[in-house]
């Protein structure tokens, strides 16, 4: 863990902002708060990324369990996130602190001047010593509520600021090898995102969550390769904050690459829905990713999708295997008619290996 550790975003999951009636859990919200002012109080920036809205909204619209329908799902989030933001605001105003409600959709992340200008904002409350507090604009989302969720929402907001780590608390403990079973274990430590990894994420039967292990596993990828450390621990356990933060076990830790990516290569790489794809070769692979070399027109085999100059594409070796991304000078029909005026199709300085 990191010495200097002072700008920190905080992920609170469905599972322990609510209780078995799915409604919001007063006392589990009140430790929780506690916790994240005191931190505040000791001089550290803390950022929210709070679930719990449909949650909540599920509760008072008498829903049993989370609604797949959009319009419902909408409805229970307009709700919820009212009664959310209230309680936020009550629990840290007992500690002398102002919260502010920020609600995001994905587009704001992806422009690059309401990217900036998300930033700037978030920035300026915490300079403010104020606690924003983030979630998803469920309620007028037309993407399915798709981030896809809060768990990769808190990795693009650590991102974005940057931050110097991310915990996500959960209803576990963190990271479980043979879950469920006997001989269960936690993982104090995970040093490389490798499938071995991969294939210990598991869904959930929670009716009011979303993810799972596997989206804060995609959330640690997305953040180690920033080189942002994530930890992922149970926030049933009071106190578990400040353990984390003063560097004891506590929970499963992401180890960050040593290589941190600056702010546009982390724009490129994590803020985008791809707009298509290039397969190249494996000499321009090769390139690209061991030589930190330019992608060159000769190198691809195939151009997928239908983009402009500008948009972000998917860089896939002959497998199908996506290894970098970047930002093509050139429009899918140019590059498939070969009609270029360079042979530089992504400059490296728009190219990022993930």
């Amino acid at each position: 863990m990191p010495e200097d550790i002072s700008r920190v975003v905080v992920k609170l999951g469905t599972g322990i902002l609510t209780d078995s009636r799915k409604q919001p859990d007063l006392g589990q919200m009140e430790q929780l708060a506690a916790q994240v002012a005191g931190q505040r109080q000791a001089g550290r920036e803390l950022v929210l990324v709070s679930s719990g809205a449909v949650g909540a909204g599920m509760g008072v619209l008498n829903f049993d369990k989370r609604p797949t329908d959009l319009a419902a799902l909408q409805a229970c989030a307009a709700v919820g996130q009212s009664r959310l933001m209230a309680n936020y605001e009550k629990l840290f105003a007992r500690h002398g602190l102002h919260v502010a409600q920020v609600l995001l959709t994905h587009e704001d992340l992806e422009h690059h001047d309401r990217h900036l200008n998300a930033r700037n904002t978030l920035v300026t409350l915490l300079q403010r010593g104020v606690i924003p507090i983030i979630n998803e604009n469920d309620a007028v989302s037309v993407t399915e509520l798709k981030f896809g969720d809060n768990d990769r929402l808190s990795a693009l907001v650590a991102c974005l600021l940057p931050a110097d780590l991310l915990v996500i608390l959960t209803s576990v403990d963190g990271l479980i090898q043979n879950y469920g079973q006997p001989d269960a274990r936690l993982l104090p430590a995970v040093e490389k995102i490798d499938d071995g990894i991969v294939r210990l994420g598991h869904g959930t039967l929670s009716a009011t969550a979303v993810g799972g292990m596997t989206t804060k596993i995609d959330a640690g990828r997305i953040v180690t390769r920033s080189g942002i450390p994530l930890v992922i621990a149970s926030g049933r356990r009071r106190g578990v904050l400040a353990r984390i933060l003063d560097g004891e076990a506590e929970g499963t830790m992401f180890v960050p690459r040593e290589r941190k990516l600056q702010g546009r290569k982390r724009w490129i790489a994590f803020f985008h829905h791809p707009r298509g794809t290039l397969v190249v070769d494996d000499g321009a692979r090769q390139a690209v990713r061991e030589a930190n070399k330019s992608l060159l027109l000769p190198g691809v085999i195939r151009c997928e999708g239908e983009f402009r100059a500008g948009d972000v594409v998917r860089i896939c070796d002959v497998e199908g295997t996506e290894f970098a991304r970047g930002i093509p000078g050139f429009a899918a029909d140019q590059i498939r008619a070969k009609n270029l005026t360079r042979t530089v199709l992504v400059h490296r300085d728009n190219l990022v290996v993930l």
